[in-house]
């Protein structure tokens, strides 16, 4: 069995993110105003930091140790995306923020500083879930081959009526139909990125890669939990924080993880999907693997870490 990782050493930028995540909390125990209104992205600033750390640890490699040049990228892509579901939200109005910073530059510092971490947040604990799935298995994904993995036009189709739909709407019909969004661009989004030359969900599943499939699903959930535990933090402390306006008919039994339904929490693993698809199609476009990763085989999806 290889033992290598074990005389591996916590990256600085690790210790940072621990540093970071413990500090935030002590102070938000103290009743600091600048945290409370700034939480959500401190703790997920140091949350990525540590969970890098803990990558390299398992793999020997992570995204600030093997992708530093990539990683701005990941940010700026992480922000444009999210801006879709924000405008989503324009016409559905499933949340509103609150507890914001008055100064409107600030308040937009805040809205980029927070976007930036999404993609990073989901994709490092999805690479900690796969390391980790890798270690207990020890077998490594198999590669992508030839195959069908089913018309790709009914899932694309589908996938356009799913998160057009929602939009034809009338609002107060509208903001029932946020699963179909939330699902929507995953149908959508798999078939473009199998026609760029790259493996999507269905194709791994096919191939049996089930280990990332399942790592970018519980990756997603986690990211969920942890967002809504930070959210809720926030809420209480009357700081940066967000509410939910989704219709009394789908908060099942009034039952809540923090400030979110707890229906809504279903939606969170097929959003990391659907942000890895994002993602690879967006990379793809600025200059795929030969900007970023000029000595990756390019006909593999890019890897997290």
């Amino acid at each position: 069995m290889d033992h290598s990782h074990s005389r591996r050493s916590l990256p600085s930028h690790a210790w940072l993110g621990i540093a970071v995540l413990l500090i935030a909390q002590l102070l938000y125990f103290l009743h600091s105003r600048f945290i409370e209104i700034w939480l959500t992205p401190i703790m997920w600033t140091g949350y990525i930091l540590a969970c890098d750390g803990l990558v390299y640890i398992i793999r020997g490699r992570s995204w600030l140790t093997a992708r530093r040049r990539e990683f701005p990228l990941l940010a700026i892509l992480s922000v444009g995306v999210w801006l879709i579901f924000e405008a989503y939200n324009l016409h559905l109005r499933n949340w509103v923020y609150q507890g914001l910073p008055t100064s409107p530059w600030l308040r937009d510092f805040g809205y980029f500083w927070a976007f930036a971490t999404i993609m990073p947040g989901v994709f490092e604990t999805a690479d900690l879930v796969e390391a980790i799935l890798e270690r207990k298995t020890r077998s490594q994904a198999a590669r992508s081959r030839p195959g069908s993995a089913g018309p790709e036009w009914a899932w694309f189709l589908t996938g356009a009526a799913l998160v057009s739909i929602p939009l034809a709407l009338p609002e107060g019909i509208a903001s029932s139909l946020f699963g179909a969004v939330w699902l929507g661009f995953a149908f959508l989004l798999d078939p473009i990125q199998r026609r760029l030359g790259y493996s999507g969900f269905r194709q791994d599943l096919q191939d049996g890669r089930i280990q990332r499939v399942v790592a970018l699903l519980l990756g997603g959930l986690l990211c969920g939990l942890l967002w809504e535990t930070w959210n809720y933090q926030a809420f209480v402390a009357q700081g940066g924080h967000w509410i939910y306006t989704i219709p009394a008919a789908l908060r099942v039994f009034g039952w809540h993880f923090g400030q979110m339904p707890l229906f809504g929490l279903l939606g969170f693993p097929p959003f990391a999907l659907e942000l890895e698809a994002f993602y690879v199609i967006l990379r793809e476009f600025l200059g795929g693997d030969r900007i970023w990763r000029p000595h990756r085989n390019p006909h593999q999806p890019p890897e997290f870490s």
